[in-house]
């Protein structure tokens, strides 16, 4: 059964740093696309970032870049988001996600199939 734990969600001020963590267990990670979403406060969940497993391609949406840092470590299952200038407007509730890949980029996977596993979210608030 897959299962993804987040943890490190935290209070931090604005242009703090904060580092998440998705711990993955049931599957490896190879063939799988692992993503961070968020979901703010009467906000859709939105994507913010993915890394493959296979190859470590890396995707970020355009208000996170240059922040936001998606790694892994396929030895320990696991993939970190550092997040870094952190801004009001980045407060919300943080969850990993895996998604298979069958076909297809990456990246389109991401952003047009549906993940088979989602995390139980981490909360993260910027606040002064």
């Amino acid at each position: 059964q897959l299962q993804l734990v987040e943890a490190g969600g935290g209070l931090v001020q604005p242009g703090g740093s904060l580092t998440l963590s998705c711990t993955a267990s049931g599957f490896t990670m190879d063939y799988y696309v692992i993503g961070w979403f968020r979901q703010a406060p009467g906000q859709e969940r939105e994507g913010v970032t993915c890394i493959y497993g296979l190859d470590g391609s890396k995707h970020y949406v355009e208000s996170v870049k240059g922040r936001f840092t998606i790694s892994k470590d396929n030895a320990k299952n696991n993939v970190y988001l550092r997040m870094s200038g952190l801004k009001f407007e980045d407060t919300g509730v943080y969850y990993c996600a895996a998604t298979r890949v069958y076909g297809g980029t990456p990246l389109w996977v991401f952003e047009n199939v549906e993940p088979n596993a989602w995390g139980q979210g981490t909360q993260v608030t910027v606040s002064s």
